[in-house]
């Protein structure tokens, strides 16, 4: 189980490693093309499509599984090593060919994330930036906006203890009562 997992790790890491490699540059897939299409069919100049890159999923499986099977013919017929009559040897394979396809889609994921972050990276600063100058007005405004409510409650409280002037004994005294 130990080997399993690290054939997967360093099969995750070759699938980012194919993918971001035909990313850069799909010359074996141009070749191959030209090879086996005629001119009208032939790819045009323009067109980054590759064995992995650009790719939907079964185009993709079908390629890193028959590289796959094809790698094991090459090491079942040229080394002491049985590939297909050994169940640990073809968990192996198999691990091998799953960890290459989920690495190649989490190449995919980071490099259209990395294109995403890019061209957007210009607008989020000019939100960003425009997120802080409203968040410094509204602190403004909230302290200019307590000074002026104690300045409002102080001017009440003055207003209503100017008309009480007179103690409570002379008013009672002024009615009559006292």
């Amino acid at each position: 189980m130990g080997l399993e997992l690290v054939i997967f790790i360093a099969a995750i890491l070759f699938g980012i490693f194919l993918y971001w490699r035909e990313s850069n540059g799909n010359g074996v897939y141009r070749f191959l093309n030209k090879i086996v299409n005629s001119k009208e069919l032939q790819m045009s100049p323009d067109s980054k499509k590759g064995f992995i890159y650009q790719r939907a999923f079964i185009p993709r499986l079908i390629f890193i599984v028959t590289s796959i099977l094809f790698i094991g013919l090459i090491i079942q017929f040229l080394t002491p090593i049985e590939v297909f009559t050994n169940y640990f040897v073809l968990s192996g394979f198999a691990s091998f060919a799953t960890g290459t396809l989920i690495g190649t889609y989490l190449a995919n994921f980071v490099l259209k994330s990395s294109k995403v972050i890019e061209e957007k990276s210009e607008t989020l600063e000019d939100k960003f930036d425009s997120v802080v100058e409203k968040g410094k007005d509204f602190f403004e405004d909230f302290k200019n906006k307590d000074n002026e409510d104690i300045e409002e409650v102080k001017e009440v409280t003055k207003s209503e203890a100017e008309p009480n002037k007179k103690t409570a004994r002379e008013r009672l005294k002024n009615k009559g009562l006292m």
